[in-house]
């Protein structure tokens, strides 16, 4: 049998994170239940991603690369602000329904170790996605369709809270939960609270 590419070994590294923090939880994360759901031998886990850090590190930048990269296509697309914050807040939980477990990890891993680099690098995250929200308000504003009080920068903070509010309702009713009505619900509360 061939052997894997260490590209392909630590994407399925990865994805072993997220499954088994989804299934079992952050604290069973270690590197023999990693190699026992790989099929991989606890040193080959180290082979392909030097400390639990480096893998932690893997998942931050594929977050920046495939969820802030697609992020920042819609809020630059030409687009009305309506529909825009409409395919941000869907592209947003899409990506965490198909990355489970990630936000559990990035906040715990992130700022309960004290260590600054990957606060440093959750930090960026967050503060793009801020960035984008307060963007695509004050277009909305512009265009003359959500009232001037709105203030961006409040509400870019408020709409924070619903990737986390996905997560909660996400790991508590998995069975019973539908993603396009979450997507649908909060889209509709937020057209609310900017219309004029």
């Amino acid at each position: 049998m061939a052997r894997e590419s260490t590209q392909i070994r630590q994407e399925q590294i990865k994805k072993a994170v997220l499954s088994i923090i989804t299934d079992e939880g952050l604290h069973h994360v270690s590197a023999r239940n990693l190699a026992k759901r790989i099929g991989l031998s606890e040193g080959a886990i180290f082979r392909h991603f030097a400390t639990k850090k480096d893998i932690i590190k893997g998942i931050m930048d594929d977050v920046t690369v495939d969820l802030i990269g697609s992020l920042r296509t819609i809020v630059l697309s030409p687009i009305k602000s309506e529909k825009k914050i409409f395919q941000y807040l869907c592209r947003n939980i899409k990506y965490l329904s198909e990355n489970k477990g990630i936000t559990m990890l990035l906040f715990s891993e992130a700022a309960h170790l004290g260590d600054k680099e990957l606060k440093n690098k959750l930090n960026q995250i967050l503060m793009e996605q801020k960035q984008f929200i307060i963007k695509i308000v004050k277009d909305g504003i512009a265009e003359g369709v959500w009232g001037k009080k709105i203030v961006p920068e409040d509400f870019a903070m408020l709409y924070l809270g619903i990737p986390i509010t996905f997560n909660i309702e996400f790991i508590l009713n998995k069975d019973n939960f539908v993603i396009e009505n979450f997507c649908k619900r909060m889209y509709s509360l937020i057209i609310n609270t900017l219309r004029k």
